[in-house]
């Protein structure tokens, strides 16, 4: 069965496996280049990977009107349960968690984790989703870091990686993570939301289609990708 990744722009992305539903890291309503808005979003899980407002400014008001499970960190769970989010399924780095689409890492991440309000976000991170025999590792915020070469160790069917610059990697670097990684397909992400993370996506690809094996997926917002 196809696994079917919808990229909604910045970080957010929709992911279909059979009867289920994802989101990651939802920013709608006010992102600048979100495709849809959080009100016609319908999910079972919603994951979040680090405390930014870019990264969960739609998180509460998607799961509670889904009735979602929010799958993150202990200190984002324990703030989001005080938010009203009544289903939570708190990680924490390195843990697994099988759950009903699949499993779901927790991986390291080096940003910064910091909630709305200024409380603490605990220790940002990405994930790796094993769901319909698919290995899908989104790296969320991050610089590039060694241990990437562990995560693909496994063998990933995708990785999404930040290409941003600024407040994450930028393309230069997102190469040398895709090295790292070795996935068969790369898509990127957290770019073009502003100008201060405009980047060309084209030369990216071209990019690494010259110094990786991986083949690069570039979408627009709202564009789907089937694994």
């Amino acid at each position: 069965m196809a696994v079917e990744l919808t990229w909604l722009g910045h970080g957010t992305w929709l992911i279909q496996s059979g009867s289920h539903r994802l989101i990651l890291d939802p920013f709608l309503n006010e992102s600048p280049t979100a495709p849809c808005r959080a009100e016609s979003i319908d999910v079972d899980f919603v994951l979040v990977s680090h405390g930014h407002f870019d990264h969960v400014a739609d998180a509460a008001a998607i799961a509670k009107r889904c009735g979602a499970t929010l799958v993150s960190n202990w200190e984002i769970c324990q703030w989001f349960g005080q938010q009203g989010v009544e289903n939570t399924h708190p990680m924490n780095t390195g843990g697994t968690a099988k759950l009903a689409f699949g499993t779901v890492q927790s991986t390291i991440a080096f940003h910064s984790s910091t909630l709305p309000d200024g409380a603490s976000g605990g220790n940002p991170g990405g994930f790796v989703l094993q769901l319909d025999g698919r290995r899908i590792y989104f790296a969320c915020d991050t610089s590039v870091f060694s241990d990437m070469q562990r995560i693909g160790r496994g063998g990933l069917d995708l990785a999404v990686l930040p290409i941003g610059d600024t407040f994450t990697m930028g393309p230069s670097d997102s190469i040398e993570a895709i090295e790292l990684l070795a996935p068969r397909r790369v898509a990127p992400a957290h770019y073009n939301t502003w100008p201060p993370i405009a980047q060309d996506a084209a030369a990216w690809a071209a990019q690494v289609r010259s110094r990786t094996q991986a083949e690069p997926v570039v979408l627009d917002p709202g564009g789907k990708l089937n694994l």
